[in-house]
């Protein structure tokens, strides 16, 4: 029987995971992990472990345990934390008794730092970079930028600590922090202009698969809802980024569109937060993933199912006792 590891089981990636692999491979036993003892995710579980936080110093060791323990097949990090870590450790954790869902150890540096992808893009030449600077004034950068532009986290996901700023006294409130920590760039498009695109790739610049969709995100940056688009233009862009980074298995790519141009918001090497919608529509990069890491099969483009998703809160209840 095959076994799968999936950390971060009480984020939306986590139990996303879960329920993508449980409705395409009921077969499939599946052990959670999470850092909470009341995570969600433990519902679709057939095991669950609390772990400890992944910067711990006993983390791989842990880990290992667990992977002993329950003799896992197959580790997918269901959180950005748990995808760093890993890759950093690649050699120790070669030792391990199980394969794991990594993409190319390249562009998981390059995707921590949105500086130094702005770096890589400037030095390809691509025209999806968006101008980005660490450095200036209010009146020089209102000037480049025009009003209202944006300060992005050099770090981070889910536009998480991202600020508009209209006037000097937003930027004024933030100006400390650019350079380490924050870039300024312009506010590429509307709310309305936002895309996600995923795709799996052969790690030698090929797009296996893929699925496009248009989306609007929640205040906690999550997708709200999507609907599912096929524009050539955006899928040329992609396919010219993916020879370049070369990504391998599931990786994610966010776009703005402004006028005919599409712009690079960032890359995301891993499974994306929006895997259970995807799975909705006929693109399961989860059961993608057991094949590709566990038996070397590359997937092919799947049909894609035409339509609209939409998120909301549900309840998982259970009665008789307070706790899982």
């Amino acid at each position: 029987m095959t076994t799968v590891l999936i950390t971060g089981v009480g984020a939306i990636m986590g139990y996303g995971l879960l329920r993508s692999l449980r409705a395409a491979m009921p077969e499939v036993r599946l052990v959670g992990t999470d850092i909470f003892s009341d995570a969600v995710g433990q519902a679709w579980c057939d095991e669950f472990e609390q772990a400890p936080l992944t910067s711990s110093g006993h983390y791989l060791q842990w880990l290992n345990d667990v992977v002993e323990k329950h003799h896992i097949d197959l580790v997918i990090p269901g959180i950005e934390q748990d995808v760093h870590r890993l890759s950093d450790e690649r050699e120790k954790i070669s030792a391990f008794n199980c394969k794991f869902v990594l993409n190319n150890a390249l562009l998981i540096d390059l995707s921590r730092d949105k500086w130094a992808m702005h770096q890589e893009l400037l030095e390809l030449g691509d025209p999806s970079r968006i101008p980005s600077y660490l450095s200036g004034d209010y009146a020089s950068l209102s000037t480049l930028l025009n009003v209202p532009f944006i300060l992005k986290p050099r770090t981070g996901y889910a536009s998480k600590g991202l600020v508009r700023v209209r006037s000097e006294n937003d930027f004024t409130l933030e100006n400390s922090r650019l350079g380490e920590h924050l870039m300024a760039q312009p506010l590429i498009g509307s709310d309305d202009d936002e895309f996600t695109v995923g795709v799996f790739g052969d790690g030698r610049g090929n797009v296996c698969a893929s699925i496009s969709m248009q989306r609007h995100l929640s205040k906690e940056g999550a997708t709200a809802n999507a609907k599912i688009v096929n524009h050539e233009s955006l899928n040329e862009v992609v396919s010219r980024l993916c020879t370049h980074f070369k990504p391998i298995g599931p990786t994610n790519l966010q776009f703005r569109r402004e006028g005919l141009e599409w712009k690079l918001l960032e890359i995301n090497p891993r499974v994306s937060s929006t895997s259970s919608i995807r799975t909705a529509f006929g693109y399961n990069e989860a059961s993608m993933c057991l094949d590709f890491y566990l038996n070397g099969l590359l997937p092919s483009q799947p049909a894609i199912k035409n339509g609209f998703a939409t998120r909301f809160i549900e309840d998982y209840v259970v009665y008789d006792r307070d706790h899982f």
